[in-house]
């Protein structure tokens, strides 16, 4: 299949069920947050290195965790009763996307989040597009993700732990209030045997799409993301 040229004056997407079985489906244009917002709830997402120029997905088939079927192992459980980490919802969102464009990555040289992405994620993330979870020890960032609202769609985009399960309590704790405010399917991108773990599945493309089709048009929640009052993960 052919690899669509995507124009910078329009924004403006090829049908992602064009894309080559690698999941590539176009090159080009900008990261704007509109187009960003558009590619998303069309279920694309940005993905090349530095030096690179911008290349856009749409895997088949795609990792996604429905919130009801997170798997909590017992060890992990113990983890998060006994409050190791302090978690919190959009106090750090820059901290949290630098610490996962320099943790490294088994079989990847350098890193996907260019200083381009960098800047184009933040920009949504002060339009209360996207957002961070940020895991805390005695007052030290030691893990975290963020990614990208969309209606009630969360597609998550990296995550980071500098010890061990502080990224999985963060997740948890994602999960768990997106559950509990109505956003009924996470979007992974790609499978890991961590994810896959904690009860992520791969989905046909075109189911994919069919779900999110309702769930992007929805008002979602929009700006600066915390906890509930006395929110319990468990």
């Amino acid at each position: 299949m052919p690899v669509y040229r995507i124009p910078e004056d329009k924004i403006v997407f090829p049908d992602p069920s064009l894309s080559e079985p690698s999941g590539l489906l176009g090159v080009g244009g900008d990261l704007r947050p509109e187009r960003l917002m558009l590619a998303y709830a069309n279920g694309i997402f940005p993905w090349y290195s530095e030096g690179q120029p911008i290349l856009w997905f749409s895997p088949d088939p795609r990792c996604v965790l429905e919130p009801e079927a997170l798997h909590i192992g017992r060890s992990l459980r113990k983890v998060i009763r006994k409050n190791v980490f302090d978690v919190t919802l959009d106090t750090a969102f820059e901290r949290v996307i630098d610490a996962c464009k320099l943790v490294p990555r088994p079989g990847q040289d350098g890193t996907w989040i260019t200083e381009d992405m960098r800047q184009a994620y933040c920009a949504l993330h002060s339009l209360g597009y996207a957002h961070s979870v940020e895991v805390w020890s005695d007052g030290e960032l030691v893990g975290g993700l963020y990614g990208v609202a969309v209606g009630n769609l969360f597609a998550g985009e990296s995550m980071f732990s500098q010890v061990s399960d502080a990224s999985k309590t963060g997740l948890v704790w994602l999960v768990r209030q997106l559950q509990s405010w109505g956003f009924t399917l996470v979007d992974a991108q790609v499978r890991t045997e961590t994810l896959e773990r904690m009860g992520a599945i791969e989905m046909a493309r075109s189911d994919y799409l069919e779900r999110i089709s309702t769930l992007v048009r929805s008002p979602g929640r929009v700006g600066v993301w915390r906890f509930d009052p006395h929110f319990d993960p468990l």
